[in-house]
């Protein structure tokens, strides 16, 4: 059994390492992908074939402090319904360039709040987005909701429009660290949120909860998850909080002394993990967790289970486009990233044109690498069967693959004729060993704590 002083000494309370739901990860992206290579890469679509979409919506009604994503603050809707024209307008760009017969496995809204929309706006867009990419069998159309701003009408809305999923940020229900982050919400608001959800036959639900908040305690990491389980989430995302003010400012209102040490961290995840487990959740990945008869349990038992921007998922789609300003899109030939400021993707799209202002192309090892990292982050191992049949390598040079990393961890991976695994006891270092596979320099990026 692996305990604490072991994984200091290996490391794991001091590393900063990629959350790898992509690879290279974006700050390795460059200016070698531009708009009009993203667009032959569109018209170059398998006709008939099946993608996933995403919508970032960046706007909120307030900043909550702990929140690093790309976001701006409104309190009028104006900016709002403008976005949304900006929005339609790139949708039918994408439309003149997409092969016929083109349908959707999973169509994504997030922020930002998409939830902020009023009910008119929320039909409009899914109108359009529908209008030139259909559903396909057995499609999944998720919205991320904030518990305050949500109400009845633009429920309806959602569900009128074909919403199946929905995901709710919870973060922590107590109150102390609710007015420490900035982040003011009931457990009662969203017990009402989550009851006017599937008072519309919206069954599906995605909960995400954090750990290495300031103030929280494992009694207090213990009373949230518990309140959390009472809404029965069908998935539990439990990610761990980044606390990056140099790169969010809005964090630097939040006291660093009262956050947890990396080895508290470490027990606010246990605390939640075993939690999850004793409710019968099935461990998905890292850092995911989800019913027994839920999609992910499926794809992870099956051996299907993926990961992108969003985390864990069971969509088998190869291409994924993102919409809206500071999206990511990946394709068979590499990654592709809309202009993150409103303003330039706003001018590129009424100018007639893509935003794409950075992107990736994948070249030398990236895929095969890409495919080690994912199957380590999804299974905890790697099939050596699975990559050599897929991939341009040698038994020989993957085996030394193999050896490189497990000598980086004092021989705590298990190698044999079928591949690499890892232990259930290392898997707190489960980033750390994906990043034994990673060929770009890491000290060019800032990145998250490992735990």
């Amino acid at each position: 059994m692996i305990v604490k002083p072991q994984l200091a000494k290996l490391g794991l309370f001091d590393a900063k390492v990629p959350r790898y739901t992509s690879y290279p990860t974006a700050p390795h992206f460059s200016n070698d992908v531009g708009s009009s290579l993203y667009g032959d890469w569109i018209s170059g679509l398998k006709p008939g074939s099946s993608v996933s979409l995403y919508i970032h919506v960046p706007f909120c009604r307030r900043l909550c402090w702990f929140c690093a994503c790309r976001t701006q603050g409104t309190q009028t809707d104006n900016p709002v319904i403008a976005y949304v024209d900006v929005l339609k307008a790139e949708l039918d760009l994408l439309a003149e360039r997409l092969p016929e017969g083109i349908t959707l496995s999973r169509l994504h809204w997030g922020g930002g709040t998409p939830t902020l929309l009023n009910p008119d706006l929320m039909r409009d867009l899914a109108a359009r987005i529908l209008d030139v990419v259909p559903l396909g069998p057995n499609a999944e159309f998720s919205v991320e909701i904030d518990p305050n701003e949500i109400d009845e009408g633009r429920l309806d809305a959602l569900a009128e429009a074909g919403m199946n999923r929905a995901s709710i940020g919870v973060q922590d229900f107590d109150d102390e660290i609710q007015k420490t982050i900035g982040r003011i919400q009931s457990y009662d608001t969203t017990r009402e949120a989550v009851d006017m959800i599937r008072a519309r036959g919206i069954n599906s639900l995605n909960a995400d909860i954090l750990y290495g908040l300031p103030h929280q305690t494992k009694t207090r990491m213990t009373e949230s998850v518990q309140k959390l389980l009472s809404l029965s989430p069908d998935r539990v995302a439990l990610y761990g909080y980044a606390h990056v003010p140099w790169m969010a400012k809005r964090q630097q209102l939040i006291p660093s002394d009262a956050l947890p040490t990396p080895e508290e961290r470490l027990d606010l995840f246990d605390t939640a993990r075993r939690l999850f487990m004793w409710d019968n959740y099935a461990e998905i990945g890292i850092d995911h967790f989800a019913t027994q008869d839920d999609g992910l349990t499926h794809a992870l038992k099956a051996g299907r289970l993926k990961r992108n921007f969003q985390g864990y998922t069971d969509d088998q789609a190869e291409v994924l486009i993102g919409v809206g300003a500071s999206s990511i899109s990946r394709f068979p030939q590499g990654y592709a990233q809309n202009a993150p400021a409103t303003s330039a993707h706003t001018k590129a799209i009424r100018e007639g044109r893509f935003s794409t202002s950075r992107g990736h192309l994948f070249k030398g090892q990236d895929i095969l690498r890409s495919r080690l990292i994912e199957a380590l982050m999804c299974d905890f191992q790697i099939d050596s069967a699975e990559i050599l049949r897929d991939h341009d390598i040698t038994a020989a040079e993957l085996q030394r693959m193999y050896q490189d990393a497990n000598s980086a961890f004092d021989g705590l991976l298990r190698i044999n004729k079928d591949g690499l695994f890892i232990p259930p006891d290392a898997r707190p270092l489960t980033r750390m060993i994906a990043r034994s596979f990673d060929a770009y320099d890491l000290s060019k990026a800032g990145h998250s704590s490992a735990i």
